[in-house]
């Protein structure tokens, strides 16, 4: 920028050099939070004080913002919507060079390049404003009450790699036309937001506050999903990936959005229903030959497994009292071979079903269920899952012909989230592979540090993410 162009004169007369621009308190500046005014609540037209980093509302004579500048000698603001600076109260525009960082932090962006290198490897750290340091996508996420149930999800989320670059790059999605009403769009806008936070090299402070991303959620959940009180990771990632497919997608209600394009894949149902106990052998046999009582089979969607855990021992003796039972994780997939059967009880029937993959998808996502609800309370199944980091093969439960179908069938585990304590009353954490420095990390809210993979085989796993080995 010229001197002429800092200098009023009749060239241009609205801009100045601002003499306050050493006011500016990098370390105070939070845009985090929802842009409104602290004192109206008012969405519209607001601003960041640079100096306190409140937000207020406008910059006219009698406007909060003016207010605050009069009464506390704060200068320098920034319009949190078209990102130009201000001097108040004299309301000058106020170009300065010096000011892009700033910006870049209320709205980071990242080229086709940078989005392309993102997973190279990591040559140093970045560092705050204060001097610590941190590394881009690995940062803390503030629990505000109690959503570390969803933070541990976009955690996970934000190392799907092909996921995390759709969103890094906001024109993937802010020129997607929707219907007029349905502002459902603002999730995918806030998910894009953070995304790109988490992963802003240039952050001021090494951790971010998912509070406007949270906000979003508990209004387009209608409330099911609450930052004051704990919930379900599973049943809020189910609810967050249709929701963004259902955004997402195309004009036909068969386009894959980039969500099913990941983690969709496909399996064929083999129910069979079960004659009544009470009956006799020649009852049974009669029902069996019935069209009612033939197995049927159906090809269904999904977008994670749900593998069940075996009951625990009743009773341990007093040598096996401190003894947590395990069991390999291969025996859990084996659901899902085509040939193994499950009974599954309702209010008047029995049915016997089999479950076949026929198509893996991009990432796998597995449910460990956990928790099962009886007549009085919710109870935790505590097995340890034994679990390769890498190279798992889902190939071995694929039938010969299915298996034919896939190129490759190997996977390596990217995400692992886990609950501990009791039902209800436990807390998330999650472990996350970072490729730019091949390491492991564990984070739980604002906490983060770098952990063995052999101590991640050791824990209560819930949700995993495995992602497809395209290497021979």
């Amino acid at each position: 920028m010229s001197e002429i162009e800092y200098t009023p004169s009749v060239f241009n007369p609205k801009y100045r050099k601002c003499p306050y621009l050493d006011t500016i308190n990098r370390p105070m500046l939070d845009f985090d939070f929802e842009k409104l005014c602290s004192i109206s609540l008012t969405r519209i037209n607001v601003y960041a004080c640079l100096v306190c980093g409140k937000y207020f509302q406008g910059r006219g004579t009698n406007t909060h913002a003016y207010t605050h500048s009069v009464c506390e000698s704060h200068h320098v603001f920034i319009n949190l919507q078209t990102l130009r600076f201000y001097c108040l109260p004299d309301n000058y525009e106020i170009i300065d060079s010096s000011l892009d960082d700033i910006k870049y932090v209320l709205n980071p962006t990242f080229s086709s390049l940078e989005i392309k290198n993102i997973d190279k490897k990591l040559e140093k750290f970045s560092r705050t404003v204060v001097g610590t340091t941190y590394i881009p996508g690995i940062v803390g996420l503030n629990n505000i009450k109690a959503n570390d149930y969803c933070n541990v999800i976009l955690h996970a989320l934000s190392h799907v790699g092909p996921l995390r670059d759709y969103f890094l790059d906001e024109e993937n999605y802010n020129k997607i036309k929707r219907p007029p009403g349905d502002s459902i769009f603002t999730l995918v806008q806030r998910f894009g937001e953070l995304m790109r936070k988490m992963w802003n090299p240039k952050n001021f402070k090494s951790h971010v506050s998912p509070h406007e991303m949270l906000q979003a959620v508990v209004s387009w959940s209608n409330k099911k999903f609450q930052i004051t009180e704990q919930g379900d990771p599973v049943e809020f990632l189910s609810w967050f990936l249709h929701t963004l497919h259902k955004a997402l997608r195309g004009k036909k209600s068969n386009d894959y959005s980039i969500i099913y394009k990941n983690f969709l894949g496909q399996m064929k149902i083999y129910t069979r229903k079960m004659p009544p106990v009470e009956l006799d052998e020649t009852q049974k046999s009669l029902l069996l030959a019935t069209e009612e009582y033939q197995e049927k089979a159906e090809t269904s969607k999904f977008l994670y497994l749900t593998c069940d855990l075996p009951p625990p021992p009743l009773f341990t003796d007093e040598f096996r009292e401190n003894i947590i039972p395990q069991v390999s994780l291969y025996q859990l997939l084996s659901k899902f071979n085509g040939v193994a059967e499950k009974e599954y009880k309702t209010y008047k029937d029995n049915f016997m079903k089999k479950f076949e993959i026929t198509k893996l998808p991009q990432f796998i996502i597995l449910y460990i269920k956990r928790f099962t609800k009886n007549t009085f309370y919710l109870e935790k199944n505590p097995t340890i899952v034994n679990f390769p980091i890498r190279n798992i093969d889902f190939g071995d439960i694929l039938t010969p012909e299915n298996k034919k179908k896939h190129k490759y069938t190997k996977y390596n585990l990217i995400a692992n989230i886990v609950h501990d304590g009791e039902p209800k009353k436990g807390t998330y954490r999650v472990h996350l592979f970072h490729k730019p420095n091949s390491q492991w990390y564990e984070m739980q809210d604002l906490h983060v540090n770098e952990i063995l993979p052999q101590m991640i085989t050791l824990t209560e796993s819930y949700i995993q993410i495995y992602e497809l080995n395209n290497s021979p």
